[in-house]
């Protein structure tokens, strides 16, 4: 049976004699927190984001809630954000005591602007839309909005670095951005770690306080904060990573277009709009199909480790029942978690998996038809 592996972290990591040399001269430096390979990591995320600044910090959970934090997001408030992402989002939102108040996606799998308003209340302290699979949301609509009601935009770019809209990176688009360094991400790091950007020199300044226990210096602590550092020995593998970035992004999208091209004629699949103003970098890429659970359970039989990004949606999670919503509220997001699937894609695929994946997908179907 052919194999298709969903992770390439084997791949990725396979020869690694630069990142062990590097570590070995963190060890003799004994600069083991927020040093010099720090610093280096975030000059260099910061210059190939456009961006002013960035922050590391020690997972993208903590790069969503350290921004929220710095506009004083807290008890009592709410966030407005997609009914359709990771419980990172909503995790973020609710440790700092604040209310996730949910909007229905569209099929580019990110928040619906023209249902911002409609959420809008006088405890509204933030806007947080989500970049899902690689994609990015609408975000000039929803700056015209944020901008009208006086709201600030944190964006959550972990799924989606390096994707662009209309020539704009996401994360460049609202007064900070949270990137997550997970292992199944872009730039993955061997642990958690995440990295926060911003142009406002203010949020950045609060944002550097509050990941290291709200410290000025050693001894002056200016604001009550959190430990969640970037480790040296991350920044020095995302530093790495880093130097790989525009390889990994065109492998992925040549993968994409192939997958694409595969299933054009396949009727039972529907491949979501690719649309011109974006650049995609395909952390997933998802199909909706019909019948998709029993072609799931096939491609699994067969040998491909296909997911669904994510099976129960988030707003119906038994851990986020206190917030009052029920099923059929969001119809979009319902819609999604019935649909969707996943098929591996990595700058690592051959195309003779690639082509394994496609042929089981096409006979699935064709055996259906007969």
């Amino acid at each position: 049976m052919n194999k298709v592996r969903y992770s390439p972290l084997p791949q990725q990591f396979a020869d690694v004699d630069a990142v062990f040399d590097g570590i070995r001269e963190l060890v003799a430096s004994g600069d083991f927190t927020l040093g010099k390979a720090v610093g280096e990591f975030e000059l260099a995320f910061a210059e190939k984001m456009g961006m002013k600044h960035a922050s590391g910090v020690g997972s993208g959970t903590d790069s969503l809630k350290l921004p929220l934090k710095a506009l004083g997001v807290g008890p009592g408030d709410e966030v407005i954000t997609c009914a359709n992402t990771f419980i990172a989002t909503v995790g973020a939102i609710n440790e700092l005591g604040a209310r996730p108040v949910f909007v229905d996606c569209d099929d580019t799998f990110c928040l619906r602007a023209e249902e911002i308003e409609a959420a809008i209340t006088p405890r509204t302290k933030a806007i947080m839309p989500v970049h899902l699979t690689g994609e990015v949301a609408n975000m000039p609509a929803i700056m015209e909005i944020a901008t009208r009601h006086g709201l600030p935009v944190v964006e959550d770019a972990c799924q989606s670095m390096m994707s662009e809209l209309d020539g704009k990176k996401a994360g460049s688009w609202g007064i900070a951005a949270g990137f997550s360094m997970h292992p199944l991400k872009l730039i993955n790091v061997w642990g958690d770690a995440g990295i926060i950007v911003t142009d406002d020199d203010a949020m950045n300044a609060n944002l550097r306080m509050l990941r290291n226990h709200g410290l000025a210096n050693r001894d002056e602590v200016k604001i009550l904060g959190y430990n969640t550092r970037l480790d040296s020995l991350q920044a020095i593998v995302g530093s790495w990573m880093l130097g790989q970035i525009d390889e990994i992004v065109a492998g992925r999208r040549e993968a994409a277009a192939f997958y694409d091209r595969g299933f054009a004629d396949t009727p039972e699949l529907r491949i979501p709009e690719r649309r011109q103003s974006v650049l995609h970098t395909y952390l997933l890429y998802i199909v909706f199909a019909e019948e998709r659970d029993a072609l799931l359970e096939h491609c699994l039989q067969s040998g491909i480790e296909a997911k669904i990004h994510y099976p129960v949606p988030l707003y119906q999670q038994e851990g986020l029942a206190r917030f009052g919503y029920r099923a059929g509220d969001f119809p979009t997001t319902d819609r999604h978690a019935r649909e969707m699937i996943t098929f591996p894609v990595d700058s690592y695929l051959s195309r003779a998996e690639q082509e394994h994946v496609i042929g089981t997908v096409r006979s699935f179907y064709e055996s259906r038809r007969t």
